[in-house]
């Protein structure tokens, strides 16, 4: 046990399904001292989510177990959708005060965000910075990019130390410059024993689920859960199944968001492939990934990692994701579930086929499936964080923040 706790700060729009459990079990070790800044929302209040098209509160307990603050938005139009989306005037005043050690920033696209990691590197404050974004959708040479790359190896330089999700996100920061000593793994992670237990009641509960639905015990149901959006490409994922030689496989589709009318009428048109559900909150996904026997994450572009995936290995479902997916190279093994070429879909159709086929191999991936996911679990992201605040906390030039807990940040702070 060190003499005193380091005081960890965590900067973040909002309450997280997947974090909260990781700032609870911080706020519980003995070495460490937590408290978290929101910058948006608390979590307490239904929130517009655009991609899924409505009002969402999540039905699980957000803000208990760890100190917080909302921070004070001026934003007119307050959200994570756009750069000032974020303004809080006294961010830098409310952190400081605060006196902490450590400051984990999460994200650089907004413009307090943004501020906060500028005003703290020139004032040699001991930072980590977490963004999961990857390169995995290609780079269109053009102005505009090599401008933003110039921009970014800049930010990139001001942490002290950076948390790196996973192999593609790794990729990413080397592309921008960021030398190996200041990339501290940290995987996203779930907190698996909520979706791993218990089974048994989770597991008649979704069986009784299949049968309302009128699902025969004989059919090969694939999920897609998730926001109806075109990144994401549930519409051609329905078009292909529907293709699918195997009339005993079916997709059900769990979500809502703007091409909800266009699947609506392609399950209208095909009974027997598809079912549509709505919107299904936090407390029912355990269900929800035992409702089919294969998950499906087809996403095109923008999907940095894909905490789905995490949350259906968990739960003992396999998974046949996109390489596009942000965490296929480093959640998705041959043992749990397939990953695809994203512009193949033959090749999907094939991993498909290699899931369903053979005595006994789908049962086989289930218990593959929910070994693999404690690999990913919030224990595991809490240990590296805790490893990565120390190191940078006892990084050369880091200094403390006390004596200038009277700062103030303005739009004027970054050059």
């Amino acid at each position: 046990m060190p003499e005193r706790q380091t005081r960890l700060a965590i900067v973040v729009s909002h309450p997280i399904q997947y974090a909260v459990p990781l700032y609870r079990r911080l706020a519980l070790r003995g070495d460490l001292e937590l408290k978290v800044f929101f910058t948006w929302h608390d979590g307490r209040e239904a929130i517009q989510d655009r991609g899924f098209a409505r009002p969402v509160a999540w039905d699980i307990p957000l803000t208990g177990g760890y100190e917080f603050e909302l921070v004070r938005n001026v934003s007119s139009d307050a959200g994570t959708h756009r750069f000032r989306g974020l303004r809080n005037p006294d961010l830098l005043k409310r952190v400081v005060s605060w006196r902490p050690d450590v400051v984990q920033i999460t994200g650089w696209a907004w413009s307090s965000h943004l501020q906060l990691l500028w005003a703290l590197h020139r004032r040699r404050v001991a930072t980590l910075f977490f963004g999961d974004s990857h390169l995995l959708d290609g780079e269109a040479a053009s102005p505009r990019r090599w401008l933003k790359a110039a921009l970014l190896r800049r930010v990139y330089a001001w942490p002290t130390g950076i948390l790196v999700a996973g192999s593609a996100n790794r990729a990413y920061f080397e592309r921008f410059g960021v030398p190996p000593e200041k990339l501290h793994p940290c995987p996203h992670a779930i907190e698996v024993s909520r979706f791993a237990a218990p089974q048994a009641n989770v597991d008649h509960e979704a069986a009784r689920w299949r049968a309302e639905l009128q699902i025969d015990r004989g059919r090969k149901v694939l999920l897609y859960a998730g926001k109806f959006e075109p990144k994401k490409r549930p519409v051609e994922l329905m078009r292909v199944v529907a293709g699918l030689r195997d009339p005993s496989i079916m997709l059900v589709l769990i979500g809502g968001g703007a091409l909800q009318a266009e699947i609506d009428a392609l399950a209208a048109a095909q009974p027997s492939r598809f079912r549509v559900l709505p919107f299904q909150n936090q407390s029912r996904m355990p269900i929800v990934y035992r409702l089919g026997d294969v998950f499906v994450l087809p996403s095109s572009h923008a999907e940095s990692w894909g905490l789905a995936v995490n949350e259906a290995l968990a739960c003992g479902t396999p998974v046949i994701v996109s390489d596009r997916v942000g965490c296929a190279a480093d959640v998705v093994d041959p043992g749990c579930g397939r990953v695809f070429a994203w512009n193949d879909w033959s090749q999907f159709a094939g991993c498909v086929e290699a899931v369903f086929g053979g005595v006994g191999r789908l049962a086989a991936m289930r218990r593959a499936a929910r070994q693999r996911a404690w690999a990913f679990d919030v224990s595991v992201a809490e240990a590296a964080i805790a490893a990565a605040v120390q190191k940078v906390n006892h990084s050369p030039g880091a200094d403390r923040v006390g004596a200038e807990s009277g700062l103030q940040i303005g739009a004027s702070s970054v050059r």
